[in-house]
Order: C-alpha cells, then structure tokens, then sequence
C-alpha cells in the first residue's frame, strides 16, 4: 500500500487544493482530494488485464469548484431531497434555500463539496478529512463537526466511514454521489451494465422527485433489481431516468446492497452500507465536459447512494436523519470491486 501528496491546483480564493493518490499492490488506484473530500479517480483491474477508471469526474480543481453535476462529491449536511425547502424540529420552523424548484436538493447552494476541507490524518491506506459546518450553516440548527475517511484494501475495496457529530439537535444525511462507470468513464451509456438491488420496496416520488408518503413493492414495476437486469432494460418506463429510491432491510448492519457489473470490462462492484436506504441515479440529461477531454453525456454513469429517505424528516414514520447534541452520525460504504 501506498500513498502520495501532491497539490491538485488553486483555488479562485487562492487556496491550494491538494490531491492524495492511494494505491494497493494489485495496481487499484483511488485519486482524492481536500476540495470537497471528493473522490477524482478510481482505477480498477478489469477482466482483461486493463485497469481502466471508472469513477467520473474532471481533470482539475475549476471543475470541482464549480461541480453542478456533484462528481465524486460528499453531500450535506442533508443529502437528497427536503419538501418545501423548509422543516420543523423541536418546535422551530427552518427555512432552506429552494435549489429545485420550490424544494432543497443536497441542502445546496452553499454546497459541502465546493468547500475546502482538512485533511486531518493520513496513513499509507487512508485520508480522513474534517469540515466543520457552523450553526446556521445552509440554514440548518447546530454545528456539525463532519468526518470523512477513505481507506483501501488489498482486498480491491474503497471504503468510506462518515461520522459527523452535531453540537444541537439536528439533521445529519451525509451520502457520496460518485458517479460509476465500470467498463470506464469515457465509454458513454451505462444501460448495458446489469444491476441488482437488494430492495424489495421503493419509495414513489411525484413530479417534483418528492416522496409521497408511500412505500411499495418493486415486484412487477421498473424498480424490480432483485433479479439481475440490465439499467436499460426498463428505463424507458421511468420518465427521466432513475432517481429512485431503494428501501434496504440491513438494520444497520453492514451488508450488500447491490451488484453493478460492467458488461464489456467484466468488473462488478459490490456496494456494501449499514445505511437505511440507497438512491440509484442514472444520470438522466447529463450534458457536461470531463476529465481527459471527455464529454458526458446522457446516462454516462450511475450514482449509487447510500443514505436516509428522500425528504425523511416530512415521514415521521419513516427513519429519521435527526441528531441530538453529542449522538454521532455514523455510518460506513464499502464499494468492493472483483471481476466477474
């Protein structure tokens, strides 16, 4: 195992930004870096004897700070969607920005992943980094201190470890929205990569991607993965694409999400999580230029990401992403990757 510092580029602000390159002994390659705790690059031997990179991303520190397609990012402090741009906890009525309409994606615009964080510790198979998130930051109660650690295995694994703890009640939802692309990030569609999902509902959402309410068998709908089928396969049925969420029955015990294989590279990866939920995103209407000269285009990639539900805190019946003072989000994602 092995890992090297270098600095990735500067910042509008004038700061440097840094990138820190993990690598173990089977020449799997993960790239990341201090702005925004992002993920840049993951190389991953594939089935013939390539080592292709199947994360997307851009080529330098101006892309992630201006990263409207939130490519390797960690969202918060509330990943996903919230309903009305607005909550009440314990008897106050926050205000967010509305970023979607009239409702708050990934509590943006003041987004956690265009920030310059700390890295605050470094092994020859980790990075942890730190952001501290102010009371009142994004409109949110309470300060949070967040901590992100990134760790590879000689097992092909990159594990992702989130523990964020708030100094007053509040919401905590933190995911990563890598995208993933397995036979590599400039190969164009995703809809031939085969797909299973350890889900046996899903939670449908109305024309504004807000939840309502329900929660549904997939079997005998487009969001039936239990099965192995190819993305493709229903798509045309979802409008838009998928951007659905998967309900996971783990108990906060780390298991197997899903499977996710790349038809031509022969590489699955395994997405292991003790999160409550996971929200498949297969980049409908994607339309941006990336690394290496590449231009991204529709379905390019599929975001696999662990978290709560989509706008949680509207449910009350539902698993509830809110923290009291000194009770720590913790929770950890593996993406565990072999060949098929």
């Amino acid at each position: 195992m092995s890992l090297r510092t270098s600095v990735f580029g500067v910042t509008e602000s004038g700061h440097e930004a840094h990138l820190f390159t993990l690598e173990n002994s089977h020449g799997m390659r993960v790239e990341l870096t201090d702005l925004g705790a992002c993920v840049v690059s993951v190389r991953v031997p594939d089935a013939h004897g390539g080592c292709p990179d199947v994360c997307l991303g851009y080529d330098g520190v101006r892309g992630y700070e201006h990263n409207s397609a939130d490519f390797g990012a960690i969202v918060g402090r509330c990943a996903n969607r919230i309903a009305g741009a607005s909550f009440e906890l314990s008897g106050t009525t926050y205000r967010l920005a509305a970023n979607e309409g009239p409702n708050s994606l990934h509590s943006g615009p003041h987004l956690y992943f265009e920030r310059l964080w700390k890295a605050t510790g470094t092994t020859d198979d980790s990075v942890a980094f730190n952001l501290l998130s102010r009371r009142g930051d994004q409109g949110f109660p309470g300060a949070v201190d967040v901590n992100v650690t990134y760790t590879l295995t000689e097992e092909n694994q990159l594990g992702i470890r989130y523990e964020a703890t708030p100094d007053d009640t509040t919401i905590i939802n933190l995911t990563c929205h890598a995208y993933w692309n397995l036979n590599g990030h400039a190969s164009g569609s995703v809809l031939g990569h085969e797909l299973q999902i350890e889900s046996t509902h899903y939670t449908p959402v109305d024309e504004h991607h807000i939840p309502t309410g329900d929660v549904l068998p997939v079997a005998s709908t487009p969001y039936d993965f239990m099965t192995p089928k190819d993305l493709g396969d229903d798509i045309a049925l979802v409008p838009g694409g998928y951007d659905t969420n998967f309900v996971l029955q783990n108990e906060e015990r780390l298991e197997r999400a899903c499977t996710l294989v790349g038809e031509r590279s022969g590489i699955a990866m395994d997405v292991i999580t003790d999160s409550p939920a996971l929200q498949v995103y297969t980049a409908g209407g994607l339309d941006c230029m990336g690394k290496d000269g590449c231009h991204y285009g529709d379905h390019c990639g599929v975001a696999l990401e662990t978290q709560f539900y989509p706008d949680a805190i509207h449910h009350k019946a539902w698993p509830q992403p809110v923290y009291d003072a000194g009770h720590a989000f913790r929770f950890t994602t593996v993406f565990a990757f072999r060949t098929a």
